[in-house]
């Protein structure tokens, strides 16, 4: 067994790592490595489960989240299995504990009148921006699957918007070089990349635009060059506080149109494949989250089938 410390252990974990995964995906555990990971063992020979722990409370105590901090450990424990598996690092399993929590809440989504009021905006003020926000409120794509959408993508006599590719700015850490990049990839999994009807009324938008576009270009700038989505978001924004609409997160859009679409009772399959989500229980631990109207119309529709009401 060799004698060296974990910030040595994982910068070959991360140059090996480099070759395998999307820059995108590299990035993101690079960032980790550097702003998580080695300020807090980089000196270490060892992990016990007592030094995990305490790195777990410092983080929720720092203001970070369950979700983000199980995140940091998955990349801790990649880092330590290729330790150990190299023989450069002692073998080290732990159980982490974490404080009891309130269930997060249900998404923000927009209340039916404030989508009404910004979906009739978005069809009489008509700009590329305008279209793409209206796009995501009639499909639930995400913010750099709408920036890096194309023309192309959109095929009008299937009445099908494919999305095919992504846009995110990165964090670079090479060396003493720390910078951004902007990138163009595919989306992250296999039912990402998926094709969404396009709605009726959407229909009637694009198809006299799809005669005079140039294909090629990105719906957002209908330019070559495609509008990043901090940039989109900024707009985004200002966008809702120009019309008095309280603030919504851009993913918003993607959460009103999954609840809309559980709300008509779409079958919640289907509703899964549209947004793209690997697992189905995915959209239901997000989106099935009934009121208590639909709960009172569920158990009166039980008592009606036995003939009790």
């Amino acid at each position: 067994m060799s004698n060296l410390k974990f910030n040595e252990i994982a910068s070959r974990w991360c140059a090996e790592k480099r070759n395998y995964v999307k820059r995108s995906t590299f990035a993101a555990y690079a960032l980790t490595v550097r702003n998580h990971l080695i300020p807090a063992f980089g000196e270490h020979h060892s992990l016990s489960e007592t030094s995990v722990q305490e790195f777990v409370l410092d983080k929720l105590s720092a203001g970070l989240s369950q979700k983000t901090i199980k995140d940091i450990l998955i990349v801790l424990k990649m880092i330590a299995r290729y330790g150990y598996k190299h023989e450069l690092f002692p073998h080290c399993e732990w159980e982490i504990k974490y404080p009891t929590e309130q269930k997060p809440g249900t998404p923000s989504i927009f209340a039916i009148s404030d989508q009404r009021k910004l979906m009739k905006h978005l069809t009489e003020n008509f700009t590329f921006k305008n279209l793409g926000i209206l796009i995501c409120l009639h499909t639930g794509t995400r913010i750099g699957e709408i920036c890096g959408m194309r023309w192309n993508d959109i095929d009008i006599n299937r009445g099908i918007i494919a999305v095919s590719r992504t846009i995110e700015r990165i964090y670079i850490n090479e060396g003493d070089s720390r910078r951004t990049e902007l990138i163009v990839s595919t989306p992250k999994t296999h039912t990402s990349k998926r094709e969404i009807p396009i709605t009726k009324e959407l229909h009637k938008i694009l198809k006299p635009l799809k005669t005079i576009v140039n294909g090629d270009a990105y719906v957002l700038s209908n330019e070559q060059t495609p509008i990043e989505p901090r940039t989109y978001r900024s707009y985004y924004n200002q966008l809702l506080t120009s019309l008095g609409i309280p603030p919504i997160k851009f993913h918003g859009l993607r959460h009103s149109f999954a609840t809309r679409c559980i709300e008509s009772e779409c079958d919640y399959k289907t509703v899964s494949s549209i947004l793209g989500h690997s697992n189905i229980s995915t959209t239901l631990n997000l989106y099935v989250h009934p009121n208590m109207e639909q709960k009172k119309r569920c158990v009166d529709k039980m008592m009606k089938s036995i003939g009790k009401i």
